[in-house]
């Protein structure tokens, strides 16, 4: 389910959407994947989000 894996608030990141229980917004993952990154490398980079909240968003 997408309200498990995304978070909008205003209080956090201004509403950008994030990733639940982060700070990382969800436009990150997909510049990531635009710019030839690999999910391996953004889940490096970012390990506060988690391979199945990435998997889910995906999906």
């Amino acid at each position: 389910m997408i309200a498990k894996v995304i978070t909008i608030s205003a209080e956090i990141q201004s509403g950008t959407p994030i990733f639940t229980n982060t700070r990382v917004p969800v436009k990150i993952l997909f510049d990531y994947l635009k710019g030839g990154d690999t999910i391996a490398e953004f889940l490096n980079d970012y390990p506060s989000v988690s391979k199945e909240q990435v998997e889910q968003l995906l999906a």
